[in-house]
C-alpha cells in the first residue's frame, strides 16, 4: 500500500468505526426504523445525485431487482437490528461484533457458491464463536435476556452481511460496485420511508440530531462508500477487508470520548480472538462484501 491508500483506509476505519456511536446517540430519539431510513434515504439520494451529476449511468430499469435485494440484505436488515440492539448495547460491544461478517461469508459462500471450508476457516469460526462468548460473558454489559437478544441481533445482522455477500458474487458480476453503493440505499431508503410516519419519533427532534442524522448518512455511508471503492480499485478487495479489523479500535475510542463508555479487559480480549479468527478466514477467501457500519 502507497501512503495515500494507508491514509484512507485508516480514514474509512475511523468512519465506520463511528457509525455505532452515531446509533447509539440517535436511536432512542428516533428509534430503529427512523434512525436506518433516514441513513439510507439520505445517503442514496446524496449518491445517486453525485452520480448523476458525473453523468453515471445506474441503469436502473434492468438492475432495479438487484438493487433492491442487496439494498435489504446489506442494508437496511442489519441496520435497523444494530439499531434495535444500539437500545440495549455500548457502541462499542456492537463494532466489535460487527467483526463477525467474514465468518458468515465464508460459511454461506460453502453452502451455496461450493467453496470448500477449510481447516484454516474452521478454525477461524471457532475463534471469532469464542470471542463473542467472551465479549458478551465479560462485556460492560452483564448478561440478561435483553442483552442477549441485543447480542443476537448484531450476529443476525453480521449474517446478513455474508449472505448479501454472496449474493453479490453470484448476481451482480456486470454491476460496478459503485452503481451497487447508490442504487441499492437509495431504493430501500424509499422504502423503508414510510416509517417516518408509522414509526413517530420516541424523543424530541432538535436541530443538533437533525445534523447528527445529516452527519451520520453522509459520513458514514455517502462518503464512506466512495472511499472504500476508491480503496477496493487501488489495493484490491482483500487488503480493503482490513477496515473490517481496525474499525473496533475507533469504535472503542468514540465511545469512550463521545459516550463515556467503559472498555473491559473481555471486550478487548475478545476483540483480539474475533479478529484473529476473522484474519484466518478472509486470508483464504476473496472478500465480496459491501458494507461494515
Amino acid at each position: 500500500m502507497n501512503p495515500v491508500d494507508i491514509v484512507l483506509l485508516t480514514l474509512l476505519s475511523a468512519i465506520w468505526g463511528s457509525a455505532f456511536m452515531f446509533y447509539r446517540y440517535l436511536t432512542p430519539v428516533l428509534g430503529p426504523f427512523i434512525t436506518a431510513g433516514m441513513r439510507l434515504l439520505i445517503a442514496g439520494a446524496a449518491l445517486c445525485a453525485f452520480f448523476l451529476a458525473t453523468r453515471f449511468n445506474l441503469r436502473w430499469r434492468e438492475r432495479w431487482r438487484q438493487y433492491l435485494v442487496i439494498g435489504l440484505l446489506n442494508s437496511a436488515i442489519p441496520f435497523v437490528l444494530f439499531s434495535f440492539a444500539s437500545l440495549t448495547l455500548p457502541s462499542s460491544v456492537e463494532v466489535i461484533l460487527n467483526a463477525l461478517s467474514p465468518m458468515f461469508g465464508a460459511l454461506f459462500s460453502a453452502l451455496w457458491l461450493h467453496e470448500s471450508l477449510t481447516g484454516r476457516k474452521i478454525a477461524g469460526m471457532v475463534l471469532g464463536l469464542a470471542g463473542v462468548g467472551l465479549v458478551s460473558g465479560f462485556g460492560s454489559e452483564a448478561a440478561t435476556g435483553t442483552t442477549i437478544l441485543a447480542t443476537a441481533a448484531c450476529i443476525a445482522a453480521t449474517a446478513f452481511y455474508g449472505l448479501a455477500g454472496v449474493y453479490i458474487k453470484k448476481r451482480t458480476k456486470d454491476i460496478e460496485p459503485k452503481a451497487i453503493a447508490a442504487g441499492s440505499q437509495f431504493i430501500v431508503g424509499l422504502l423503508l420511508a414510510p416509517a417516518i410516519w408509522l414509526t413517530p419519533p420516541t424523543g424530541t427532534v432538535t436541530a443538533r440530531i437533525v445534523i447528527l442524522v445529516l452527519a451520520f448518512a453522509l459520513l458514514c455511508s455517502a462518503l464512506a462508500y466512495l472511499i472504500y471503492y476508491r480503496l477496493v480499485a487501488s489495493v484490491g478487495p482483500t487488503k480493503a477487508l482490513m477496515v473490517t479489523f481496525l474499525m473496533p479500535v475507533f469504535g472503542f475510542l468514540w465511545g469512550a470520548l463521545f459516550l463515556g463508555e467503559r472498555i473491559t479487559a473481555g471486550m478487548i480480549g475478545g476483540t483480539f480472538v474475533i479478529v484473529a479468527g476473522m484474519y484466518l478466514i478472509a486470508g483464504s477467501r476473496r472478500h465480496d462484501g459491501r458494507d461494515r457500519g
